[in-house]
C-alpha cells in the first residue's frame, strides 16, 4: 500500500503587481522561507505582516544587563523579539521564562523559539497573564534577575484582520488578546450604558469626542470592525466644525478611529487593571539587584508605569529608577515608525545581587 502524495497548493493569487490583503503576502508571512522579500519591506520602514520588530533592543540589553547563569523573565512574549536577544546574553547556564495569553500567537512563537534551538531547560514557557508572574517564583527559584514588559497590543494582532484589531480592515468587532475569556467589543457596547462609554473613551483614550460618541455608539449590535469605523466617522461629520479643512477633518477623524478603538481593547482586556497588578507585585518578583525595563506605548499605560516606580523608589523597594523616559532613536523610528509613541522606563530593585 502506497502514500498518496500530498495535492499541490498553489499560492494565493492577488490582482495587481503587489499583494494588498494579510493572507496575500504569503513572502512577509513566511519570513523563514523568504528572508529576501522580509529584508525590503523592512528597508522601506514597514512591518512585515504577521511579524513584529522589537522596539529599543540595545537599550534594553544595555539596562537590563543579562549575565550568564541568571534567570530572566519576558512579561510579554509576543513574536519573541526580545527573548531571543535575552537568550542570547544569559547563555551558558541561564534560564528565560516567557509568559503570553494571546493563544494564537504563543503558540507560534513557541514552534519558532523551540525550531531556533531554545529548548525547555533554558526557554521557559507559559499562557498566562502577566499579572499572575508570581505564580512562577517557585519554579524561578524564589525571584528574577531581571524581567521585561512590552505593553500593548502586537504588529501581528494589528495587522491580521482575522483578529479585528484595526478599523483599516474588515474584520470581527472583538478586540480580545484571548477569545475564549471576557466580553467582546461588540458585545460591550450592547451591555455598556452611555455613561460607561462615555468614561471609558475619556479615561482609556482622552478622547474629546466621547460625548457624541457614547450617543451614538452604545447599545448598538455592531458585528464588524468596519460597521464601528463608519459610525465614528458619521458622528465626527456631525460634531467638526465645518469650517474646518478637509485634510484637518480627515486626521481628527483618523485619531478618533485609533482613540476609540484603544479604548474598547484596553476595556475588554482589563489592560489597566492586570498592568496595575503586575506592577504591584514586581518588587516581590526581583531578587535584590534584579533590573526591570517596560515599554509603553500610550500615556495611561506610562503614567501608570512612572508613578509605581516612583511609589516604590520611595517605599525604599526600587534603588533607582529612571529619571525620564527613553524615546527610540531618530533612526529606529524611521526605520520602525510603529514605535514613534515608545516610551522606556526601568528600575533597579534595592540590596545587593
Amino acid at each position: 500500500m502506497t502514500d498518496e502524495a500530498a495535492p499541490h497548493q498553489r499560492r494565493v493569487r492577488y490582482a495587481g503587481t503587489h499583494p494588498r490583503s494579510f493572507a496575500e503576502k504569503y513572502k512577509e508571512l513566511d519570513p523563514l522561507g523568504h528572508a529576501g522579500a522580509i529584508d525590503r519591506v523592512m528597508a522601506r520602514g514597514q512591518t512585515p505582516a504577521g511579524m513584529h520588530r522589537p522596539i529599543c533592543v540595545d537599550e534594553i540589553l544595555a539596562i537590563l544587563s543579562p549575565q550568564p547563569g541568571e534567570v530572566g523573565l519576558d512579561a510579554t512574549l509576543g513574536y519573541g523579539g526580545h527573548a531571543r536577544a535575552l537568550l542570547a546574553r544569559l547563555a551558558p547556564g541561564g534560564r528565560l521564562f516567557g509568559v503570553d495569553i494571546d493563544p494564537a500567537e504563543f503558540a507560534r512563537t513557541e514552534t519558532r523559539l523551540r525550531g531556533l534551538g531554545f529548548g525547555a531547560s533554558v526557554l521557559v514557557l507559559h499562557r498566562i497573564n502577566f499579572d499572575q508572574v508570581s505564580a512562577l517564583l517557585p519554579e524561578a527559584g524564589g525571584g528574577f534577575d531581571l524581567v521585561l514588559a512590552d505593553l500593548g497590543v502586537s504588529s501581528m494582532q494589528i495587522d491580521n484582520p482575522a483578529r479585528g484589531f484595526s478599523f483599516k480592515t474588515d474584520g470581527p468587532l472583538d478586540l480580545r488578546l484571548d477569545p475564549s475569556c471576557g466580553q467582546s467589543a461588540s458585545g460591550l457596547l450592547q451591555s455598556v450604558t452611555r455613561q460607561g462609554l462615555r468614561e471609558l473613551l475619556t479615561d482609556n483614550a482622552d478622547e474629546p469626542f466621547a460625548l457624541p460618541l457614547a450617543a451614538a455608539l452604545q447599545g448598538q449590535y455592531l458585528q464588524s470592525t468596519t460597521e464601528l469605523a463608519d459610525l465614528v466617522r458619521q458622528t465626527l461629520q456631525a460634531e467638526l466644525p465645518k469650517r474646518m479643512p478637509e485634510a484637518e477633518r480627515k486626521l481628527e477623524t483618523t485619531k478618533s478611529l485609533q482613540r476609540t478603538f484603544q479604548a474598547l481593547r484596553i476595556a475588554v482586556n482589563d489592560e489597566f487593571g492586570v498592568l496595575d497588578r503586575f506592577l504591584a507585585q514586581l518588587p516581590g518578583c526581583l531578587k535584590p539587584g534584579g533590573r526591570v525595563a517596560i515599554l509603553s506605548f500610550h500615556s495611561g499605560e506610562d503614567r501608570r508605569v512612572k508613578k509605581a516606580f516612583q511609589v516604590g523608589e520611595r517605599s525604599g523597594f526600587y534603588a533607582r529608577v529612571a529619571p525620564d523616559a527613553i524615546r527610540p532613536s531618530a533612526q529606529e523610528r524611521r526605520a520602525n515608525p510603529r514605535c514613534s509613541s515608545t516610551k522606556l522606563r526601568w528600575a533597579v530593585a534595592a540590596g545587593s545581587p
